[in-house]
Order: structure tokens, then C-alpha cells, then sequence
């Protein structure tokens, strides 16, 4: 039997090869060793109903990503919660957005994490074959960072809950 997951999850979520996508695997890899042991960080190049995988019997979730709006400067982190996503239902990038990953697992009953959160940073180029972020989201990387690390340290301190 395998032993039950870190009570949170951050997900890094992004290709490494398609510019300022990375920017949540870069996140995540700044994050990691940095992290309490109840903290399992992963770095995923999938997306869609694949993520529920990753939220299954968590309590809380961090998902780090890269949004291109064209709202917003590149660099400019949003923040959404699980009460975001009902407002949010449209095209995603991902073909299956959070609010069909939210709806899959209530309708089969699996418990995901109450508390969650997606920080999304403002890149300016999701499609362009390279590596490494552009030069605004590079120099955001570092308060990207500290504000995962901020919620982080306030679900460590929070009493745990089961997912839902």
C-alpha cells in the first residue's frame, strides 16, 4: 500500500521549451528543499484532467503557472481561488480547466483540496520555441516566489483538513 500524500502540493506547471511557459517549473524548482516536509512540490508538464491525479487527497493545492491575458504587464501575478473558477468557465489553454477537474472529481467523489490556489504570472510569450523567461518575468521570478512561499507558510500553519 502506498503511504498517503503531503497534506499540500505545489504544482509547477509549464514546458520547459515554450519561453515564458517555464515559469512555473522555475517556481517550483526554487521552492523545493525550501520546504517543510508536510510540502511536496512537483514540477508537471501535463494539464487538464491529468492534474486531478496530483490533487487527489490533498488538503491544499498551490498551482504556479504562467496566463498570458494581455490585461496586465508581464510580470504582474494574479491570484485566483476555488471560488474564482465557477466565474471562469471558457476556453482554457488546457483543453480541461480547473472547473471541469473541480466538477470530474465531485461527481466520482474524489476528495481534493479545499483550500486552493493558482498563482498566475503575466508572461509575454507562451508559444515561441526557447528556453529561458523573457526578461519582466525573470526579474518578477523572485516576488513570484516569496508570495507561493507566503501562503505556503500560512496552510503549514493552519490545522489540517481533509479534502472535499
Amino acid at each position: 500500500m502506498n503511504p498517503p500524500p503531503q497534506r499540500i502540493v505545489v504544482l509547477g506547471l509549464g514546458n520547459d521549451i515554450l519561453a515564458d511557459d517555464a515559469v512555473g517549473l522555475v517556481a517550483a524548482r526554487a521552492l523545493r528543499g525550501h520546504s517543510p516536509d508536510e510540502i511536496e512540490v512537483v514540477e508537471a508538464t501535463e494539464s487538464g484532467l491529468a492534474l486531478l491525479d496530483f490533487l487527489e487527497g490533498r488538503s491544499h493545492a498551490l498551482l504556479l503557472d504562467a496566463i498570458l491575458t494581455g490585461r496586465h504587464p508581464a510580470g504582474t501575478v494574479l491570484e485566483f481561488s476555488r471560488d474564482d473558477f465557477p466565474a471562469a468557465l471558457g476556453a482554457s489553454s488546457h483543453y480541461a480547466g480547473m472547473p471541469e477537474v473541480l466538477g470530474l472529481a465531485r461527481c466520482l467523489d474524489v476528495p481534493v483540496p479545499t483550500e486552493l490556489c493558482i498563482l498566475a504570472m503575466e508572461v509575454t510569450d507562451l508559444y515561441c520555441l526557447r528556453e529561458g523567461l523573457s526578461a519582466p518575468v525573470e526579474q518578477a521570478l523572485p516576488a513570484y516566489v516569496e508570495r507561493a512561499r507566503r501562503i505556503l507558510d500560512g496552510w503549514c500553519r493552519s490545522p489540517v483538513r481533509s479534502g472535499t
